[in-house]
């Protein structure tokens, strides 16, 4: 079907890639969202994307795993130029940027995701919470190209 509505319009058909795990409530799973994380960008061929979403993921599971409860769920997606992360956990509290000192040890999780992100935000769940992620997102194979945007045919 792709091929022929590529040669009907002379446009790609939009994709979506999704991915989902869950991740126990301990230190640990910091580092399996990580390689989870590294693992499935370079599947997708979302090279450019890795260093930064491992980062954000670091520490959004971090913070869920130390101030939350229950299992962690972290998602991703691919559509529309965009590479969406999420993580979801069981606490209603939405967390908030915070100033801190310079002295502070902690605190700067949400400041690196916001500097580091198109956009961010969280939303409360049935079960909890979800904070997430947006960084632009293009193919390895066609970098001009974001994910799932709709391109002429080379001819």
């Amino acid at each position: 079907m792709s091929s022929f509505l590529t040669a009907v319009t002379g446009r790609r058909q939009a994709t979506c890639r999704t991915a989902s795990w869950w991740l126990s409530p301990e230190l640990a799973s910091v580092c399996a969202a990580r390689r989870l994380t590294r693992e499935k960008l370079a599947h997708w061929g979302l090279d450019d994307q890795v260093e930064t979403a491992e980062l954000l993921v670091s520490e959004l599971v971090g913070n869920a795993v130390e101030h939350a409860y229950g299992p962690v769920r972290l998602s991703f997606s691919a559509e529309d130029g965009l590479l969406r992360g999420e993580v979801e956990d069981e606490n209603p509290d939405l967390p908030h940027l915070r100033v801190v000192d310079a002295d502070a040890e902690s605190g700067r999780g949400l400041f690196l995701v916001d500097v580091l992100s198109c956009c961010w935000g969280g939303e409360r769940t049935a079960r909890g919470k979800a904070i997430w992620f947006e960084l632009p997102a293009c193919d390895r194979a066609e970098t001009d190209t974001p994910i799932g945007a709709l391109a002429p045919v080379a001819a």
